[in-house]
């Protein structure tokens, strides 16, 4: 799986979702933060091997970025010839549905906000490294979802 396999898969879900919760570039970049935040802490692996960067405006998967900045802040659709590199299981697409019901429903600039308040993105920016360390995520979504229970 990749980056881009989490994303179509996320955007099908917009484009399916009579609240509608457009996604953005920008929007689409935090949702796969959070997809891949989550499946670290709860599988203890990365969903994908794409690197997520720490950029200005929060948590981004450079390859994500250079294929939709063609939209601007516009609302992407979902690619209709697309085909996924893997079949999800049904433990990933659940786990997308989850990350989406929860945070699709926020603004792209209200996830942005929330991602530069999180220890992952404030460690890389603070250590001015620019890959957001999978371990830093995974503890930080671990701590997440024990205090969430």
């Amino acid at each position: 799986m990749n980056a881009r396999d989490v994303a179509e898969f996320l955007l099908r879900l917009a484009d399916q979702d009579a609240n509608n919760n457009d996604i953005t570039n920008l929007k689409l970049q935090k949702l796969v933060y959070y997809v891949q935040g989550f499946h670290l802490a709860l599988h203890n692996t990365l969903l994908f091997p794409d690197k997520i960067l720490a950029w200005q405006y929060g948590p981004v998967v450079a390859d994500l970025y250079q294929l939709y900045k063609t939209n601007g802040s516009n609302v992407i659709s979902p690619a209709d010839d697309y085909s996924f590199t893997t079949e999800l299981t049904a433990a990933q697409a659940e786990l997308m549905r989850e990350v989406f019901d929860v945070y699709g429903q926020f603004s792209a600039w209200k996830l942005r906000d929330m991602t530069h308040e999180e220890t992952p993105w404030c460690e890389a920016t603070r250590a001015n490294v620019e890959e957001i360390s999978p371990a830093s995520m995974q503890a930080y979504f671990k701590q997440q979802l024990t205090s969430a229970a």
